[in-house]
């Protein structure tokens, strides 16, 4: 699913860049979700991106996490743990894109001229529940520094904190926020009794 994910995310990513109005049919505009109700949004934005730098970082991430995330949930569908590896990824990544926009959707709803797009706060989900089943597994900060996934995780929420508070640019710091957190959380709605294998692997 992850390959799949990643061919139509750049197709219609590297399309929306050519076609403006493609790209705003897909933005998220909370206005027009909320008074329009145009709920498809809260989907479609994170198929387009600002531009192709924008769009790679994210594709190459999501290339990183997401097969190990889905070999892994095929081990727990083996296990009965699961009952099916796509349908659990599926949800993840869309659940990850829907609850990233949340508070967008309740702050800015009366903003016309507010917009988000693509795809951080799905690959942030999917990042944050591969730190989850492996929290001291090897995350390369910047692509260069080997950090334990959970020192990771604890230096991008608050890195993340803090940019949402000095709002410096035009990043949604939130949508990464709330992407992370329910990737975090994700595994215990499927089951809680996952949390004894994040506990169990944070004190090998």
């Amino acid at each position: 699913m992850t390959f799949v994910l990643i061919f139509i995310t750049a197709v219609l990513s590297a399309t929306a860049l050519k076609n403006n109005k493609l790209f705003e049919r897909m933005a998220l505009i909370p206005y027009r979700v909320v008074h329009r109700k145009e709920w498809y949004r809260v989907i479609s934005y994170g198929f387009v991106h600002g531009d192709y730098m924008h769009l790679i970082v994210n594709m190459l991430v999501l290339l990183s996490f997401g097969p190990y995330l889905e070999q892994l949930f095929k081990t727990y569908e083996y296990a009965g743990t699961l009952s099916n590896e796509y349908l659990s990824f599926a949800l993840l990544y869309f659940g990850g894109l829907i609850v990233s926009v949340v508070p967008d959707l309740i702050r800015k709803r009366n903003n016309p001229q507010y917009s988000s797009i693509g795809a951080s706060g799905a690959v942030s989900a999917v990042i944050f529940a591969s730190v989850f089943f492996n929290p001291l597994g090897k995350i390369y900060l910047m692509g260069i520094i080997p950090l334990p996934g959970i020192l990771f995780a604890l230096l991008y929420i608050g890195y993340e904190q803090y940019m949402n508070r000095r709002q410096s640019d035009r990043i949604n710091h939130e949508a990464h926020l709330c992407g992370a957190i329910f990737g975090f959380i994700y595994p215990l709605l499927i089951d809680f009794s996952l949390w004894r294998v994040f506990t169990e692997n944070l004190t090998k």
